[in-house]
């Protein structure tokens, strides 16, 4: 789709948390060291209010049961760091497991079946400044949010985790549970469905 889906703040988020430096930061946790713990959840934390974000959508106006949620993920992140054993470049696939848990426990709690969340597309489709171009954004962005509540549930979290969290087919098969391929193709087929949604102008 010709909107820009992750803005520049979002890029440089989820960029970070590829690096070397977090790898580092994963390892330090793992070992104990409280400060590297403090600055991991500095790192991870706009990551996971985004991803329950567009999980879970607004009530309203506001995103305060999202980032309830994100809250919550953060707490269960916390509490398994010193239980997990895994290389540190698993480590975010493995938030993201945890996430996907909270988030569907949250449908649970609120007696709604979680294979038919709300979408919603977080802030960051960013077309240009004018206002003239922020109705454009804003409109585009509901369209979009219409188009992802149209998918399978599986379909509607892959594309979250590729397109909206960054995460590459791999983390996100992990994360999941699928193979990379597996991802790639649901991948393939979600973003053909909504190719053929959109008219040919929502695609310039």
């Amino acid at each position: 789709m010709s909107a820009q889906v992750m803005s520049s703040d979002a890029t440089e988020i989820f960029a970070r948390l590829k690096s070397a430096a977090f790898h580092e930061l994963v390892t330090s946790s793992m070992q104990g060291d409280q400060e590297a713990v403090a600055t991991l959840f500095t790192w991870i934390r706009p990551a996971i209010v985004r991803y329950c974000r567009s999980r879970i959508g607004r009530s309203g106006s506001a995103y305060s049961s999202a980032d309830d949620v994100a809250q919550e993920i953060c707490m269960a992140v916390l509490g398994a760091i010193s239980r997990y054993g895994d290389e540190p470049e698993s480590f975010l696939p493995f938030v993201y497991g945890i996430a996907a848990h909270k988030v569907a426990d949250h449908y649970r709690r609120a007696g709604r079946d979680r294979s038919d969340p709300a979408a919603d597309v977080p802030d960051g489709i960013d077309l240009g400044a004018s206002p003239e171009q922020q109705i454009m954004a804003a409109d585009l962005r509901e369209r979009l949010e219409r188009l992802l509540a149209t998918l399978a549930p599986r379909q509607r979290e892959i594309l979250v985790l590729r397109l909206i969290v960054g995460l590459s087919a791999q983390e996100t098969a992990t994360a999941v549970g699928l193979t990379p391929t597996a991802v790639r193709v649901t991948q393939h087929r979600a973003l053909a469905k909504l190719r053929g949604a959109l008219t040919p102008a929502e695609w310039v």
